[in-house]
């Protein structure tokens, strides 16, 4: 059995996977970064010095302070703007996406649409022997 999940595990298409799921949480983790610390801050103060991270509905009868204060109290409430900085997030990350697939697109079409080689030309003996051959046809 381990012998089998060796041979699984060592599969390229396994490790192709397990490296594209590594480098997709890191790129996912450098994404939310870009959109909570350098997008989200321009956006909020060009709005007023809104923060979207703490802007939530509290669906509860008690007004709280902040969103920090009306989770820590369990009071029911809607997080939209954290909501508003994933969907931000997964834009970035399909546009991201979409262009390197667009760019893999290219690659592959240009190898379609390329001439294929020509066939190579026939040895001399090949050659030889083809002028033989043409010659007793003729006779």
């Amino acid at each position: 059995m381990l012998k089998e999940f060796k041979a699984f595990a060592m599969r390229g298409n396994v490790v192709d996977m397990a490296v594209g799921i590594i480098i997709g949480a890191a790129f996912g983790r450098i994404v939310s970064s870009m959109v909570n610390d350098i997008i989200m801050p321009p956006i909020g103060m060009m709005m007023g010095n809104l923060d979207f991270s703490n802007l939530y509905i509290n669906l509860g009868d008690v007004d709280f302070a902040s969103l920090a204060a009306a989770e820590e109290a369990g009071a029911p409430i809607i997080k939209y703007g954290l909501f508003i900085n994933n969907v931000l997030d997964f834009i970035i990350v399909a546009f991201a996406i979409f262009m390197v697939i667009r760019a893999m697109n290219k690659l592959k079409k240009a190898e379609e649409e390329a001439p294929p080689p020509a066939p190579p030309e026939p040895s001399d003996e090949v050659k030889l022997l083809t002028e033989i051959r043409d010659a007793l046809k003729r006779a």
